[in-house]
């Protein structure tokens, strides 16, 4: 975790906040990850009048992740309006934990925890396996 410079993962996540389309809930949301291969991807919240397609900025990040050529998330900050650090919502975690796993870090609100603390016992690929 040392070698993470989380200061800059915050800035470009309060960065793309700033682009966030967010007319209904007023919540503006940014996201940005550092990639295995050290680009850092990034994400917004996009909202809609039918609230259940809204995105996550974690979407985002994700999306550009794929589409950037895939690799894996190191370590993850999301953000607020005020640049703060907040923790993602039930899905997002998900979504992290799939495109990051256990040793995925995520800069919480107390500070920097690896996933498989976040999302304890988490579903991924290998469950799929068992069955």
């Amino acid at each position: 975790m040392s070698t993470i410079d989380w200061s800059h993962l915050q800035e470009r996540a309060a960065a793309v906040m700033q682009q966030a389309y967010a007319p209904y809930s007023h919540f503006p949301v940014g996201a940005a990850g550092l990639v295995d291969d050290g680009r850092v991807v990034t994400g917004c919240n996009v909202e809609n009048a039918g609230y259940g397609v809204t995105l996550c900025a974690e979407c985002g990040m994700v999306s550009e992740l794929v589409a950037g050529g895939r690799g894996r998330l190191v370590a993850v900050v999301v953000v607020d309006a005020r640049g703060e650090a907040i923790m993602p919502c039930g899905r997002c975690r998900q979504l992290i934990w799939e495109h990051g796993g256990a040793d995925c870090v995520l800069l919480t609100p107390e500070g920097p925890l690896p996933m498989r603390e976040v999302l304890p016992q988490a579903f991924g690929p290998e469950a799929l396996g068992k069955v």
